[in-house]
């Protein structure tokens, strides 16, 4: 197990950035196949913006990886965080930690995303694409992600855990995040067994419908039992998600309209579902 995170300690930037790619390529050629939404757009267009959200991420990740580094040798230094306190096998400790991140940085801080007006303001740019795919895991407006990147640290401090569980964490974060988003489709059944304990494809694409009370739901990003544990599980009728919040279609493929949506006051207004 030691040796297994080690590797993931030790991987080099351009193999964590590949991954990405890899991952986000591999359901792009997936949804070719296997669509869950079959209404037809470009899906050249409708990635341009969601790729350029994703490279200014890549770019705020580097540097939070400074500040993320120093935290690290902190922890390591001063033995703080709740995994010092403890002794347990390193399975059990990854996994405690996985449960922690996941809470935290995941359903803790989408919940917020959602809840708080001004929080909610800059999820809007998620939340506005009106084609959900693969590329829409990339969809984030800048300063959503460095809020985010935030309450991750505040878990690592928490726990005091190693790097190498951190970036483990990271990299299954990665593949979850581009799984949900695709638009693949699973056999219902299947589906539905596995979001008893993890996110699936058509569970969090509830979470992209218009409408409330259906986009306040299922927020986890890796396991799904924190919105069955908190009372914001759901799972109806595929065949019923509309996806996009109150912004034009030609705009919701604009780049400076998404980025400006936080300021703009004229978009996202919440709806109940009739």
């Amino acid at each position: 197990m030691e040796s297994f995170l080690s590797f993931f300690e030790t991987m080099p930037i351009w193999m964590k950035a590949g991954w990405v790619f890899i991952v986000l390529g591999f359901f792009w050629v997936l949804e070719g196949y296997y669509r869950l939404v079959l209404t037809p757009y470009n899906k050249w267009k409708h990635a341009r913006v969601n790729l350029w959200l994703l490279l200014f991420v890549m770019v705020i990740n580097a540097l939070f990886g400074i500040l993320t580094a120093g935290v690290f040798i902190w922890l390591e230094q001063a033995q703080f965080g709740l995994l010092h306190l403890i002794q347990a096998p390193i399975w059990l400790e990854l996994l405690l930690s996985l449960l922690v991140l996941d809470l935290i940085s995941q359903y803790g801080v989408h919940y917020l995303l959602h809840k708080v007006p001004w929080m909610w303001r800059l999820h809007i740019v998620h939340h506005s694409d009106k084609h959900v795919d693969v590329t829409t895991g990339t969809r984030h407006h800048p300063v959503d992600f460095i809020i985010r990147e935030s309450f991750a640290l505040i878990a690592v401090v928490l726990m005091g855990m190693p790097i190498a569980f951190y970036l483990f964490y990271r990299i299954l974060s990665v593949l979850f995040t581009y799984l949900t988003h695709a638009n693949i489709s699973l056999p219902e059944r299947l589906d539905r067994a596995v979001s008893w304990v993890f996110v699936t494809p058509n569970m969090h694409k509830f979470h992209h419908h218009f409408e409330m009370p259906w986009t306040d739901t299922n927020f986890g990003n890796m396991f799904s039992i924190w919105d069955r544990l908190f009372g914001t599980f759901l799972y109806e009728k595929v065949s019923e998600i509309q996806y996009g919040v109150d912004v034009a279609d030609h705009l919701d493929n604009d780049l400076p309209t998404q980025l400006g949506i936080p300021f703009n006051r004229t978009v996202g207004k919440r709806k109940l579902k009739k």
